[in-house]
């Protein structure tokens, strides 16, 4: 009896290391695959804060006025920009964000958003790698997008 209970525990230890050894290169592969993912995943190259300017007889501190602040990345040969738009003073009055970029035909400024509180703008703006040297953010302020405009922030 007792030959025979040695032999079934070393049955049970040999299925189990046997079980063990299968299992082990699923799991090694299942640990690499996120690894894998975030080494492919582009780096996030940050920007702001640009400010607009202020009305008058608003308060001037940088508390109250308009901002906005972002990132771009580069992935699959393409330049990806992403922001944030952020109007504090509470005026009801829209701020509203520009981009403009340079390339081998000159300057191209847009006009891409306004808010009242906060926006969030994802892929606002796409350019092939190679294709653009120059990339700035303004923010504005008030009962257009014309109106109390800060200056040219460099984002790339």
């Amino acid at each position: 009896m007792r030959n025979l209970r040695s032999i079934i525990v070393g049955s049970a230890l040999a299925g189990a290391l046997a079980a063990g050894a299968l299992a082990a290169p699923a799991a090694n592969a299942a640990a690499a695959a996120p690894a894998a993912a975030s080494a492919s995943a582009p780096t996030k190259h940050f920007f702001g804060n640009f400010y607009s300017k202020y009305h008058s007889g608003e308060d001037k501190g940088f508390g109250f006025r308009s901002y906005f602040k972002g990132y771009w990345y580069k992935k699959d040969g393409y330049y990806w920009f992403y922001g944030d738009l952020f109007d504090r003073d509470r005026d009801n009055e829209y701020s509203y964000v520009w981009y403009r970029y340079h390339d081998s035909s000159g300057f191209h400024t847009k006009y891409f958003g306004k808010t009242k509180g906060h926006g969030d703008f994802n892929k606002f703006a796409k350019f092939k790698s190679g294709k653009f040297d120059d990339f700035d953010i303004r923010v504005c302020e008030g009962d257009n997008r014309f109106e109390d405009c800060g200056g040219w922030g460099d984002a790339f």
